[in-house]
C-alpha cells in the first residue's frame, strides 16, 4: 500500500500561484510515477501532469507553459507549481502514485481561482 497526503489547496485570484504538494509513504519502493488529477464538479477526473522515475513529464494542454511538476525522490514527494490561474482550473487536485500497476490516490484538495 501507498499512502498519499496532499495539501496547498485553496483560494487565489485569477493570475495568482499555488503550490501543491503531496507526500508519499509505506511501500514506495519501485513507485513507477506520480503526478495530478483534477475534477472538477460534475465532470471527470483528468490528467494535470504526471513524473515518471526517470524524470521524464508529461501536462494536459491546458495547463503546458503554466503549470510545472518537479519531484524530489529522496523524500518521496511531488510537487505542482500553478501559475496564471484561470477560473477554469478550478477543481479538486488528487494526487497519484503508480505502482505495479495499481493507482493510489490521496484525499484530494480543493483549488478555487476566483475573484
Amino acid at each position: 500500500q501507498v499512502q498519499l497526503v496532499e495539501s496547498g489547496g485553496g483560494l487565489v485570484q485569477p493570475g495568482g500561484s499555488l503550490r501543491l504538494s503531496c507526500a508519499a509513504s509505506g511501500s514506495i519502493f519501485s513507485i513507477y510515477s506520480m503526478g495530478w488529477y483534477r475534477q472538477a464538479q460534475g465532470k471527470q477526473r483528468d490528467l494535470v501532469a504526471i513524473i515518471i522515475r526517470d524524470g521524464t513529464t508529461k501536462y494536459a494542454d491546458s495547463v503546458k507553459g503554466r503549470f510545472t511538476i518537479s519531484r524530489d525522490n529522496g523524500q518521496n514527494t511531488v510537487a505542482l507549481q500553478m501559475n496564471s490561474l484561470k477560473p477554469e482550473d478550478t477543481a479538486v487536485y488528487y494526487c497519484n502514485a503508480r505502482r505495479d500497476f495499481t493507482d493510489y490516490w490521496g484525499q484530494g484538495t480543493q483549488v478555487t481561482v476566483s475573484s
